[in-house]
């Protein structure tokens, strides 16, 4: 994958390697009485399947998804380096220049040292233009201006080496580069370097100047150095080709009116520390017109926009974290993402977005943005095609009102390893054509829905997965009247009612119980007529009527269970979200008994949902 050109990404199909288990956990009535959560690496208490969980009534752990919060963060990480293949020209250790030019800002001047032939530089003030016509050229900034710019025509690929530089343009980019080749970004190990535009541009026909460090090329940073970028006008660094950042990299950009990071062609974040905030309407921490790859490093990314009617689409459309027309996909790293505006989203792409590692996080707190009879919904993670989840920890918190689902896809969305916990208002996860869960831990609470919401099939095959819906008419499980297949994993759905597994196709025991009852913050156990325990559960709400749905492969047919709630749990050794496998309990009250008669069996259950989109009382996708 190093050596790969950036332009080819599109075409990629990634696989790798998947990470398992982590998460959060959440509830709304739960998050009073009882806070627990799990990370993995977390030495501080949490739990993660196989660990211990503290007592109900336990204390709030890092990364609660009732608290967790983000927030810019410039610490630099500590990074391996990426291995450099001599065929990666993304890589400036593949460049050697052959001539340096220094230039050095002094206030109202600037002073040029170094000569070559094919190039010219001209000074007006602060205002320094290189004309250059030859390869292998470098160029080094230092010094402080507070009415100065650089800009570059070049014919040939080069290298700028920021070394402690503060170039402000009243009027313009502070750099603008119009040359299409790669523009290889130094950041010199220890400076610190910031780069200011002005609140309008004064433009040159012909000529792009999007941003406060524009380029009609690639631009690719490296080194260790720190740079920040305040863009008062128009994007803070923008590529009319494809950005890359590297290990080492600390990169801030605070943006007042449009998106941080832009790009035509594609984002790809190598490793690095990067932190964007914008607070322009529907703008974007990354927007790109290509692909966005995460591989490593950390990103953060904060909007506060609301949304807007776009005169030329004729749509309306809101802020995001990150925002990518083609795929989005995440292979290792954190990826930290806060939008508070109406209609703000996480992450948000128009191809297929996968996640095989690494660590997303999500919070969105605005309300749906709605102009005319147009509306624009806040989500944590969406996409218009599939949405798939290899590994990885994925926690995302929505819960702005109506609209404000946690993970969609407008196609397929896949589970199949991996963990996922969302709390949201309305849906957690949503499906437009099928919801497929293969492996991995999944937690659902909604406020105010379902747990899991699919307008096509729902289909697992294994995993352990947790939804917890509101009380009728939503469920913890929705696929309307479409097939419901469970042939493997573990399925806890808890709600005012369900839909109900497809006889035909479902080939492990599964039960449908009606019950009475629940206490927020009791056990919920089920028991074989033998005794043994096949799992607890701390409920998350209290419901005066739920209907519970249980499918696990300890369960057989022809034996009898029994649920009961208010059991002490001792033995929590595969806890998550409150679900503890094989826990050894005491005490507690029966609340319904049932024998398995067939492979989908029902007790004090009328049936299962159907109707309108969304099942009963639901919304349309």
């Amino acid at each position: 994958m190093e050596g790969l050109n950036m332009k080819k990404v599109n075409g990629w199909m990634m696989t790798m390697a998947t990470v398992l288990l982590m998460a959060c956990s959440s509830g709304n009535d739960w998050f009073d009485d009882y806070e627990q959560a799990m990370m993995p690496g977390d030495t501080s208490g949490g739990m993660m399947p196989g660990g211990d969980q503290t007592a109900a009534g336990g204390t709030a752990l890092t990364g609660d998804l009732s608290s967790f919060d983000v927030a810019i963060d410039k610490t630099a990480l500590s990074e391996t380096g990426i291995s450099v293949s001599s065929d990666d020209e993304d890589c400036v250790e593949n460049f050697t220049p052959s001539t340096t030019i220094k230039i050095a800002y002094n206030g109202s001047s600037a002073s040029v040292s170094g000569t070559a032939d094919g190039v010219t530089v001209t000074t007006n003030g602060a205002h320094v233009t290189v004309q250059s016509t030859v390869k292998d050229m470098a160029y080094e900034v230092s010094g402080t201006t507070t009415d100065g710019s650089l800009k570059i025509y070049s014919e040939k690929k080069f290298m700028l080496t920021l070394n402690g530089v503060n170039i402000t343009n009243p009027t313009g980019a502070a750099i603008n580069s119009q040359c299409k080749k790669r523009n290889y970004v130094v950041l010199a190990d220890g400076t610190e370097n910031t780069l200011t535009d002005g609140s309008s541009y004064t433009t040159v026909e012909g000529e792009d100047m999007k941003a406060t460090l524009f380029s009609e090329g690639q631009l690719l940073f490296s080194g260790s150095g720190s740079l920040t970028v305040n863009a008062n006008c128009k994007n803070g660094i923008c590529s009319d080709d494809y950005i890359v950042f590297r290990p080492g990299n600390n990169v801030y950009v605070k943006a007042a009116k449009s998106n941080c990071v832009k790009s035509n062609d594609g984002i790809w974040v190598r490793g690095g520390v990067i932190n964007l905030e914008t607070a322009g309407t529907a703008s974007k921490g990354m927007n790109t017109d290509g692909y966005v790859q995460i591989d490593g490093g950390r990103v953060t990314a904060i909007t506060t926009g609301g949304g807007e009617y776009d005169d030329e689409d004729q749509d309306v459309n809101g802020a995001a974290g990150v925002k990518c027309d083609s795929i989005f996909v995440m292979n290792g790293g954190e990826l930290l993402l806060k939008s508070t505006g109406a209609g703000g989203k996480g992450i948000s792409t128009d191809q297929n977005l996968t996640i095989n590692g690494g660590t997303i996080k999500v919070i969105t707190t605005g309300k749906k943005y709605i102009y005319g009879s147009l509306d624009t919904s806040p989500k944590g993670i969406k996409s218009d095609t599939n949405l798939t989840i290899n590994g990885g920890e994925v926690m995302v918190r929505c819960l702005g009102g109506e609209g404000s689902e946690g993970i969609e896809s407008k196609a397929t969305l896949s589970i199949n390893s991996g963990s996922v916990a969302v709390y949201t208002y309305d849906d957690p996860i949503n499906a437009k054509s099928a919801l497929n869960v293969s492996g991995g831990y999944v937690y659902t609470y909604a406020t105010n829905n379902d747990g899991i919401d699919s307008n096509g099939s729902i289909h697992i095959s294994g995993g352990v997965v947790i939804a917890c819906g509101t009380t009728q008419p939503e469920a913890g499980f929705d696929c309307d009247q479409n097939t419901f297949t469970i042939t493997g994993g573990t399925l806890i759905g808890i709600g005012g009612t369900t839909s109900t597994p497809s006889s035909s196709t479902t080939k492990q025991a599964t039960a449908v119980v009606g019950v009475s009852s629940l206490t927020s913050g009791q056990y919920l156990t089920l028991a074989s007529s033998d005794g043994t325990n096949i799992f607890a559960f701390q409920l998350p709400r209290s419901y005066q009527q739920a209907t519970l749905l249980v499918s696990s492969p300890s369960m057989k047919t022809g034996s009898s269970y029994t649920f009961s709630s208010g059991a002490s749990v001792s033995d929590t050794s595969s806890a998550f979200y409150g679900y503890i496998s094989n826990a050894k309990t005491s005490g507690g009250s029966t609340i319904a008994t049932f024998t398995q008669s067939s492979t989908v069996t029902t007790s004090n259950f009328n049936g299962g949902m159907g109707g309108n989109p969304g099942g009963p009382g639901g919304r349309p996708f």
